[in-house]
C-alpha cells in the first residue's frame, strides 16, 4: 500500500511539474526579465499546492501503515512471550515433578537397605478412589509375585499400610490413613522419656496437616515431641519394629495423661506412588 501511494505520488508530482514548467516556459516569454511574470508566480503556487495536497494523504497513509506495523509486530512479540513463559511453566512443573519423584526413589533405596531382615518386593500404586483416597489403594502386584494378605506395605522412610486383599496379579493396600470404624487398626508405640514404652492404636488422620492420630494411650508416660514411633507387634497382624514416623505433637488431660499423640507419617499419605511390600525372612 505504501509502494502504492509513493508511486501515484511521484507521477503526480512529474505531471504538475511539467505543467509548472510550461507556465514559466511561457511566461519568461512575455515577460520582463528583471520580474517575476504573473503567470510564472501562478505556475509555483500552482506546484506548491497541488505538491501539499498529495503530500498531505500520502504522509497520513504512510503514519497509519507504521502504526499497523508497529502494533502487529507489538502483539507479535507479546505472543512470543506468552509461549516463552508457558514454556518456563511447564519445564519448571516437569522439574518439580522429577525432583519430587527422584526424592521418593531415593527413600525408597534407603528404606531398602535398612530393611535388612525384610524381603521387599517393589510395586506401583495403580488406581486410588477420590471416595476413599485416605484408606485404600490398588497396586500391581498380586499373588503370583508371592504377596499375601496382611503384609505390611512401605513407603517414604517407613509404613504407609499392609495388604488387605491378594489377587493373582494386583493388591488392595489399606493405608495407615484409613478413617473408616470398620479398619483393623495398626498397633503402635513410642519409647518415653524415662526409657519405656508407650503403646496405643492409630485411631484416625489429620488429612490438613498430614498427621496421625495415636489414641487409646493408657501409660502414664512422659513423651517427647520428636521421638520416633514404631510398630508393636500386639495382634500379630503387623510386624514389630516398622517405622511410623515422629510425635508431632503431645496432648494431655487436666491429670497429665497423654490422652493423644500427634505423628508426622514417614511418607506423605496423600501422594503415594511407589511402594514396597514386606515379607519377614
Amino acid at each position: 500500500m505504501h509502494k502504492f501511494f509513493s508511486n501515484r505520488k511521484l507521477v503526480l508530482t512529474v505531471i504538475c511539474a511539467i505543467i509548472a514548467a510550461g507556465l514559466i516556459t511561457g511566461s519568461l516569454a512575455l515577460g520582463k526579465k528583471d520580474k517575476t511574470p504573473a503567470v510564472q508566480k501562478l505556475g509555483n503556487d500552482l506546484f506548491g499546492a497541488v505538491s501539499r495536497v498529495i503530500a498531505i494523504p500520502a504522509y497520513g497513509m504512510q503514519t497509519l501503515s507504521t502504526n499497523l506495523n508497529n502494533f502487529v509486530a507489538t502483539y507479535e512479540e507479546n505472543e512470543r512471550l506468552r509461549q516463552d513463559i508457558d514454556k518456563l511453566s511447564a519445564t519448571h512443573a516437569e522439574n518439580k515433578s522429577l525432583k519430587e519423584e527422584n526424592r521418593e526413589l531415593k527413600q525408597l533405596v534407603g528404606l531398602k537397605n535398612s530393611m535388612t531382615d525384610y524381603s521387599l518386593t517393589p510395586a506401583i500404586v495403580l488406581t486410588r478412589s477420590p471416595s476413599s483416597w485416605q484408606d485404600l489403594v490398588t497396586v500391581n502386584k498380586g499373588t503370583a509375585n508371592g504377596v499375601k494378605k496382611n503384609q505390611p506395605v512401605l513407603a517414604g522412610n517407613g509404613l504407609v499400610g499392609r495388604v488387605v486383599e491378594a489377587n493373582y496379579s494386583t493388591s488392595k493396600v489399606e493405608l495407615i490413613s484409613d478413617n473408616n470404624e470398620s479398619a483393623n487398626r495398626f498397633a503402635i508405640q513410642v519409647q518415653a522419656k524415662d526409657g519405656n514404652y508407650v503403646n496405643g492404636i492409630i485411631t484416625g488422620y489429620d488429612k490438613k496437616t498430614n498427621e496421625i492420630i495415636m489414641g487409646q494411650v493408657t501409660e502414664d508416660k512422659d513423651v517427647a515431641v520428636g521421638s520416633q514411633v514404631i510398630t508393636s507387634g500386639l495382634g500379630g497382624v503387623t510386624p514389630k519394629g516398622l517405622y511410623v514416623g515422629k510425635v508431632a505433637k503431645v496432648s494431655k488431660e487436666d491429670y497429665g495423661l497423654a490422652n493423644e499423640i500427634r505423628i508426622k507419617p514417614a511418607a506423605k499419605l496423600s501422594n503415594v506412588n511407589d511402594v514396597y511390600i514386606a515379607k519377614l525372612d
